[in-house]
């Protein structure tokens, strides 16, 4: 059986024929795992493929479906794991030297619910090392390729997990989000990736960067997907004080429900500086169909965003430092360049700063509310330009040359600094056929009307449909 990169390998598409048992999970799961044996050389977005545990999964999602004990719309659907999740019995390398043979003995949270939904994992995506970075240019495992030109980045730190999905390795994948680390790729790739409100989803046996700025959340092929894969892993763990009371929620309630009264503030501020002209082109363009298709859009004020860039620097390396420290102390050369680096100049940073950047953050996310009260969602850029080529350490922004990874965090941090839900979705091409990302931000706990406008979006559009051909 061949399942080719077209739109129709999604859940929302999949589980009807799995359900109806117009196709087999275990001829799907064979036929994902051929294309990641035949092409994924091109690309590099594994690190472990799992292939007997996943035809397993497979045969047992089979013989389940065929006695008509239906799990949900993730029984029998191929994904892929970013490589920071515990996963029993199978390896997590996080990316790095230092836990190449670490082997957990219990699942990640979101692990659990994966498969106790009936998931079957393919394998363990590349990364960015520890998550630390938005290249995705990794010095132990190799760089993730851009499926749409292998010679562009395709963006970090889940570059692996977006890559797997654009190219029709894997259905879905789940990654995580520091600085914008599902957004970036995301948008990068050509997929969509939702950042849920910090605490929705639990952080329990994920390998942590920055534990009060990390997000777990889905990347998929459609706004539909991700709210189903939300309505999986969207719980609250009673071991983590700070998860989310709410539970139960169904995303998929409100997605239809068009973009009729939906209010979308635009923040000239910040957002629409230093922009590529096709990606300024492409959102707006982008808003516009949304105003078209029924929602009231106006200009809101987002005032002093300029500091997010060191806010979040602060942050980061502050909190990363706690989970490194005993390694940056003992085997510093065992990190790759950039990490040990970072992590020499966080040393030297007095704690003072710590406490003074979460004071600014919340002064940043009174800011975001205020500019929110009167609106749904923000409708923003998610990158602020196109994949970049991977030998680059510069990039045009607007006018002016910016650092390739402050490019790539500069318009998604701030929802990590708010803690707010984040989506991007494919918005079109730039002028290299690469693609850019519509990133609509919302309020806190919200994720259903972040959706709906998404889709809303996705629905007007033809680029959910479009998808990079086979890596050769």
């Amino acid at each position: 059986m061949d399942f080719g990169n077209d739109g129709q390998l999604t859940v929302t598409h999949l589980s009807r024929l799995l359900r109806r048992r117009r196709i087999s999970p275990v001829d799907l799961t064979r036929a994902l795992l051929d294309r990641i044996d035949r092409m994924d050389r091109h690309l590099n977005s594994f690190i472990t493929v799992t292939h007997q545990p996943a035809t397993a999964q497979a045969k047992r999602a089979e013989r389940e479906l065929a006695r008509g004990e239906y799990r949900g719309p993730l029984h029998g659907i191929p994904i892929c794991l970013k490589d920071l999740f515990y996963t029993r019995g199978v390896r997590t390398t996080a990316g790095s030297k230092i836990l190449r043979h670490f082997i957990p003995e219990e699942n990640a949270v979101v692990v659990d619910r994966l498969d106790a939904a009936g998931a079957i994992l393919l394998g363990k995506t590349n990364l960015h090392e520890f998550a630390y970075g938005a290249t995705n240019l990794n010095p132990h495992y190799g760089a993730v390729h851009n499926p749409w030109a292998t010679g562009r980045l395709a963006g970090g730190s889940s570059g692996g997990s977006a890559a797997a999905v654009a190219a029709g390795f894997s259905v879905a994948s789940l990654g995580t989000d520091t600085g914008g680390s599902i957004r970036i790729p995301s948008a990068a790739c050509g997929c969509v990736g939702l950042k849920p409100t910090h605490g929705r989803v639990p952080l329990g046996g994920v390998i942590p960067l920055a534990p009060s700025l990390d997000h777990v959340g889905p990347i998929c092929r459609c706004v539909e997907d991700a709210a189903l894969v939300l309505e999986v892993i969207a719980d609250r763990d009673p071991r983590e004080s700070g998860s989310s009371r709410r539970s139960g929620d169904r995303f998929t309630r409100d997605l239809k429900k068009g973009a009729q009264g939906l209010r979308v503030g635009v923040p000239r501020q910040f957002f629409f500086e230093r922009l590529q002209h096709e990606v300024h082109d492409n959102v707006m363009a982008a808003i516009s169909v949304l105003e078209e298709n029924g929602a009231d859009v106006c200009e809101v004020d987002l005032k002093s965003m300029g500091e997010t860039a060191r806010l979040a620097g602060e942050l980061t390396v502050a909190e990363a430092l706690v989970y490194h420290w005993k390694w940056v102390q003992k085997r510093p050369r065992d990190y790759g360049a950039d990490l040990r680096i970072r992590f020499q100049e966080g040393l030297a940073v007095p704690a003072f700063r710590y406490l003074q950047a979460q004071e600014l953050r919340r002064a940043y996310a009174l800011e975001f509310e205020k500019a929110m009260h009167k609106v749904d969602v923000l409708a923003v850029p998610t990158l602020p330009v196109t994949a970049p080529r991977m030998e680059d350490d510069e990039v045009m922004s607007g006018r002016a040359k910016e650092n390739v990874r402050m490019a790539m965090l500069r318009l998604t941090r701030p929802g990590n600094l708010t803690r707010l839900p984040a989506i991007t979705v494919p918005c079109g091409f730039g002028a290299a056929g690469l693609p850019t990302g519509l990133q609509l931000i919302g309020k806190g706990n919200d994720e259903s009307t972040v959706l709906r406008a998404a889709y809303a979006y996705e629905q007007a559009t033809p680029w959910h449909g479009m998808f990079p051909a086979d890596p050769s």
